[in-house]
């Protein structure tokens, strides 16, 4: 995988924690039971997708771009792209595409639970 980065990288955001739904064979990045990012692993443990959540006009865009980007495997085909690990997408954009992920999950929560989870108090 091109992206070696990407464990440590998610798991810095306030609040994340992860784990491995063995039945998929998918390390799941999480905020409170909400999952925003997934690394989907074949049977050698190998990345083969990782799956994002993004606004559905921004990740139909991404997909006519990239190559790499395809509508979320196992996932809701609107709302979630797949990665390739070794594709075309720049470390930067998947950086974007992680972080909105992360965002657009985090705001369905209520305002007082966001506070809770990224450590922000009262505004």
């Amino acid at each position: 995988m091109r992206y070696p980065w990407l464990d440590e990288y998610l798991l810095a955001k306030p609040g994340v924690t992860k784990d491995l739904q063995p039945e998929w064979n998918w390390i799941r990045y999480k905020i409170g039971d909400k999952m925003f990012a997934a690394v989907l692993l074949n049977e050698n443990n190998k990345p083969y997708y990782i799956n994002v959540k993004l606004d559905p006009l921004e990740g139909e865009a991404l997909r006519k771009e990239y190559t790499g980007v395809i509508p979320g495997y196992y996932s809701n085909k609107r709302h979630w792209n797949s990665v390739l690990p070794d594709g075309d997408v720049p470390d930067a954009l998947l950086r974007s595409m992680l972080d909105e992920s992360y965002r657009l999950v985090l705001q369905g929560f209520s305002r007082k639970k966001q506070r809770e989870i990224t450590g922000q108090g009262a505004p």
